[in-house]
């Protein structure tokens, strides 16, 4: 299979999948947290395959490895989000450990799709100077 588009990215269809589990369960969330905590996983959630569609339609695959860089960070900052949201007692443990599951898969494809990248721009890198060594 042919990637020709964003869309097309596995770990971009399971992050956008998060992004809506996550709105589900901060709906059970109280009302006083909606500007504050709700509102900072559902950025962080959104941030996933926000920045992966962002990358992928960047020029190079340096600034591309450069937004995934920033998903990956994301992945842990709606981690920690979630797991303070569970201390505090609005998720429940089983939402939180399908939520947390759901971000561990995202994290390694992710590294797998970085490593992927960073082949692929090392491989272009060393075209690049075989040809100018044969000048």
């Amino acid at each position: 299979m042919s990637i020709k588009s964003y869309k097309d990215l596995v770990v971009w269809q399971k992050s956008i999948a998060l992004v809506e589990e996550v709105y589900v369960a901060t709906e059970k969330f109280p009302e006083k947290e909606k500007y504050r905590l709700i509102n900072q996983i559902c950025r962080a959630a959104i941030s996933i395959p926000s920045n992966i569609a962002e990358g992928s339609s960047r020029k190079s695959t340096k600034e591309f490895l450069r937004f995934i860089r920033v998903s990956q960070g994301s992945v842990a900052e709606c981690e920690t989000q979630l797991i303070i949201s569970t201390k505090l007692g609005y998720i429940d443990d089983s939402d939180f450990s399908g939520l947390y599951e759901k971000l561990k898969e995202i994290s390694v494809m992710l590294h797998f799709l970085y490593n992927s990248l960073k082949r692929k721009e090392s491989n272009s890198d060393s075209q690049i100077l075989k040809l100018s060594d044969s000048q």
